[in-house]
């Protein structure tokens, strides 16, 4: 029952006119922010992060989950009607959904994404509800092995399941852990990195590899894609609503989306990749029409749709209870906790009740707003496809270099924004993936931090990693998903030449 009383007491405040606007304001932004091809939720929060410092905590946080849920739906227009996803968790959803938009059937299609991103909404933010509080209590019984075990798994699980390569994800982590080590150290004193530089004795602010990486990083890969490709979007006609028929076919992958999301988004691997496509293939094989595949069914819409928007609700779950972000939205949204001297963690839910109980209570609020404002909006969403992309990019160049000018007025600041920004445009064009290097510079100093408190506490014994059984089991499950990915798929295929080879 504490649990009933304490999402009634978050309801209180979320239904607050101020917050009751700050949700609209978030949701309206993200929706906004995921239509504009290549510019996804961390990009978005990446660039107002400067600008929310006047907000209380709350406020802010329910704008950034706002900004979150509409960007997920924004990010399935452009799937739907460019074949270009605004982020990773979008792939999906273009396979069936721009051959539906095609075939004049863009309205279904964008119902289907609003409907079961709603529904997912809803059933992920009642698992975050129930779960959060039992991950909480848990996790009060962990000690500095633990945690440290912890954030292994998470730097692995995202480095071995973001990308394409796992090289290229552990040189984008060390990259990132690099970032993270410059400045004092905090036990020492000694000065690490810093080349004699003054300035940078304090470190590199999160909120400078944030905007460099995504704003800077982004826009330069946008405008140089733009020398090369231009998308035009399916022009949009015809009905929006779905009919009997659909909504026949879509409301158990909507639940079953919603599942996988919540379940996939609250492990260590985190992120919403993972569950679009196992939602996707599980709907393809047990659809009746398995032919449409491909082609236009929208099973294929509104499963891996649904996976989507339960992952963030799923992501929040470790975020808020052990402060570990497993994507890099939630990475961002983590260094706001920390812009506010809140520290996410067991702790949470005891030091900062009303946050967390009224940041939930919005994200049931967002949902019913992501799906009143956006149903009537849909054509005017369609509308902005055409705004001109090398404006759009140089306007985001702009906003970021202003940003970070705006948190310290330094000119070092500018010139490290400036070369994280370069790399972070070849580290597109080249494929390494940008999320591990934001979790290693966020994440880096608090993993260093639980290894030598660990340390420290049994005499530089290093076999104090291995009398945990949590610690133990932590570092096999990270030395698993290390090495699974390449083992499983060679066994897989060994198996198969063997069974041909039998027949």
């Amino acid at each position: 029952m504490d649990v009933f009383a304490d999402l009634l007491g978050g309801f209180a405040n979320a239904l607050e006119p101020t917050y009751l606007l700050y949700a609209a304001i978030g949701v309206t932004i993200g929706t906004l922010v995921g239509v504009l091809p290549g510019i996804g939720p961390a990009l978005a929060l990446a660039l107002l992060l400067p600008l929310t410092y006047g907000f209380d905590p709350t406020g802010a946080l329910i704008i950034f989950a706002g900004i979150y849920y509409g960007s997920l739906y924004g990010g399935a227009i452009t799937s739907i009607l460019l074949n270009t996803p605004g982020e990773a968790g979008s792939v999906a959803t273009a396979i069936d959904g721009y051959p539906m938009a095609k075939a004049g059937r863009a309205g279904p299609a964008l119902a289907t994404a609003v409907m079961g991103s709603f529904a997912a909404g809803i059933i992920s933010t009642l698992g975050l509800t129930f779960l959060a509080p039992l991950v909480a209590n848990l996790a009060k019984s962990f000690q500095a092995t633990d945690y440290f075990a912890l954030m292994v798994l998470a730097f692995v699980s995202v480095t071995a399941l973001v990308g394409t390569s796992i090289i290229r994800g552990m040189v984008s982590l060390f990259a990132g852990l690099f970032v993270g080590l410059v400045g004092l150290d905090f036990l020492t004193g000694q000065q690490r990195f810093t080349f004699g530089s003054t300035a940078l004795l304090g470190g590199i602010d999160i909120i400078i590899v944030v905007i460099g990486l995504f704003a800077i990083g982004e826009a330069l890969y946008g405008l140089a894609r733009l020398q090369y490709a231009r998308e035009e979007p399916v022009e949009f006609s015809g009905r929006i609503w779905l009919n009997k028929g659909e909504r026949k076919r879509v409301w158990k992958p909507w639940i079953r989306g919603g599942f996988l999301g919540f379940i996939f988004g609250s492990m260590p691997t985190g992120g919403s990749e993972v569950p679009t496509f196992l939602s996707y293939n599980l709907e393809k094989r047990l659809s009746k029409h398995k032919e449409e595949f491909g082609k236009g069914a929208i099973e294929g819409v509104a499963g891996p749709e649904a996976a989507n928007n339960a992952s963030f609700s799923g992501v929040l779950v470790p975020l808020l209870t052990l402060g570990i972000p497993t994507s890099a939205t939630a990475a961002i949204i983590l260094s706001a906790f920390q812009i506010y001297n809140i520290q996410p963690g067991p702790q949470l839910f005891e030091n900062s009740p009303d946050l967390v109980w009224t940041l939930i209570a919005s994200l049931f609020i967002g949902n019913i707003m992501l799906l009143v404002i956006n149903l009537p909006l849909v054509k005017v969403w369609i509308k902005i496809l055409s705004i001109p992309k090398d404006l759009l990019y140089t306007g985001i160049l702009v906003f970021g270099i202003l940003g970070v000018y705006s948190l310290s007025g330094s000119l070092t600041d500018l010139m490290i924004v400036c070369a994280i920004g370069v790399a972070g445009f070849f580290m597109r064009v080249y494929d390494f993936p940008v999320a591990p290097a934001v979790l290693g510079a966020i994440l880096g100093p608090m993993m260093e931090t639980q290894l030598r408190r660990a340390l420290s506490i049994s005499q530089n014994d290093f076999s104090v990693f291995f009398t945990r059984p949590l610690t133990v089991g932590l570092l096999i499950a990270a030395l698993a998903v290390l090495v699974l990915p390449t083992v499983l798929p060679k066994i897989l295929g060994r198996a198969k030449r063997a069974e041909s080879a039998g027949q």
